[in-house]
């Protein structure tokens, strides 16, 4: 069994009433993404997610990260350290977030390509941003990605959707890896 979820908020940096622009969003995320996939790597961890969105506290950086036997909140800390002197020191502008690292949880994000063939099995949910026969949100059995097309198996069909169409996709109720 997995351990719970473990989350560290460890940085607000001056705080505003009103969101990042989707430039200043896409940036942030970018650099995230660039900085911390080797920090990740290099504490033996992995990268798994990284979203930037505007909350009732404030615009919040979230970052989530796994490794082999779960996340502890420890990990979770240490990388929110790290992350958040690297985003300091690197980022173009006055950039306004609160940073929050956390393990995945059960309904783990999948943000890459290859967690589409990795999780082959598991139970998925996808929003999309245009819908399919009618729908934004899917629910079904991931069965895999070829040629940028996520295959969704719903009852007795199965569903194509473009990588590029894909909005978020979580598992839902997984367990970790064994």
């Amino acid at each position: 069994m997995r351990p719970s979820a473990s989350k560290a908020q460890t940085k607000i940096i001056r705080p505003r009433k009103t969101g990042l622009s989707q430039a200043q969003i896409i940036a942030l995320t970018d650099l995230t993404w660039k900085l911390g996939e080797p920090l990740c790597t290099a504490e033996g961890m992995e990268l798994i997610h990284v979203e930037c969105r505007f909350e009732s506290r404030g615009q919040v950086l979230r970052l989530y990260i796994d490794k082999p036997g779960g996340v502890r909140l420890d990990d979770c800390m240490n990388i929110s350290r790290q992350i958040g002197d690297l985003i300091d020191v690197h980022a173009d502008n006055e950039t306004d977030y609160l940073l929050e690292v956390s393990s995945p949880g059960p309904d783990r994000p999948l943000g890459k390509p290859g967690d589409f063939n990795r999780f082959i099995g598991h139970q998925t949910q996808i929003r999309m941003t245009a819908p399919i026969n009618g729908q934004h949100n899917l629910t079904g059995i991931l069965t895999g990605m070829e040629d940028e097309i996520v295959t969704l198996r719903m009852e007795d069909t199965s569903i194509t959707i473009p990588f590029s169409q894909i909005k978020h996709a979580r598992l839902i109720g997984y367990q970790g890896e064994s």
